[in-house]
């Protein structure tokens, strides 16, 4: 059954408890953990996990004296939230190449939508990029797919987030990025490709301008990569 959510993106306990009276609250399946973990209740309000409901399958919880069995509950009380009206946030966008100008970043996502917002950060005494920038788009779906894919701008592969996020569709991806510490200014891109190569398919190698000692791998897939990891 779907439950429509109020306009902020919240839901009333009432709302709920219309179509399963003696309801207290909901619960939901945490898909890093596995565990069941109860929704947020503030004085009526069901507040969304992350601020956002998800694709996510919710239970009724009951109070304790209410005989019906588990199964049953679980079985006849399944609720999925059905979303309002949602709104889309800033996207943080990780890993731009230095010569990556707004109107760049701006003409690439417009290819999946239309864009609100978009801004590369820079250095506020040399002018330079930072590496890194946002982007906002009107739709919310097209925000969802945005960050459910990788992304090449301007011949370097960058990740697009929620900032701050614990969860996001992108994890895989940044599961195949790996940091590189104690570089030596005298390696070069190709050196760390050809070392790393023996991992696996090495999509990108990035090392940050002025030299900082450190570098990041970015692997085709994460075959391999466990061993790396413990090195």
């Amino acid at each position: 059954m779907e439950i429509p959510s109020e306009d902020d993106g919240t839901v009333l306990l009432s709302s709920v408890a219309a179509q399963f009276p003696g309801a207290c609250g909901l619960r939901y399946r945490n898909p890093e953990s596995q565990c069941m973990r109860g929704v947020r209740l503030v004085e009526g309000v069901l507040h969304a996990p992350e601020n956002d409901w998800g694709n996510l399958v919710y239970v009724v919880n009951y109070p304790k004296d209410n005989k019906r069995k588990m199964d049953e509950i679980d079985a006849a009380s399944a609720v999925k939230i059905k979303r309002g009206f949602q709104k889309t946030s800033d996207l943080i966008v990780l890993g731009l190449p230095w010569k990556t100008t707004e109107q760049d970043l701006k003409d690439y996502f417009s290819t999946f939508g239309e864009v609100i917002m978009v801004q590369v950060k820079r250095d506020a005494k040399t002018g330079n990029s930072k590496g890194f920038g946002f982007v906002r788009f009107t739709d919310y779906e097209t925000q969802t797919k945005v960050i459910a894919q990788r992304h090449m701008i301007d011949g370097r592969w960058c990740d697009c987030k929620l900032p701050n996020s614990k969860a996001c569709p992108d994890e895989p991806m940044r599961s195949r990025k790996i940091f590189v510490g104690r570089c030596t200014e005298d390696m070069t891109t190709d050196d760390l490709r050809q070392y790393f190569m023996q991992y696996g398919e090495v999509t990108d190698v990035f090392i940050p301008k002025p030299f900082r000692a450190f570098a990041f791998v970015t692997f085709a897939d994460d075959q391999g990569l466990g061993d790396l990891r413990n090195k």
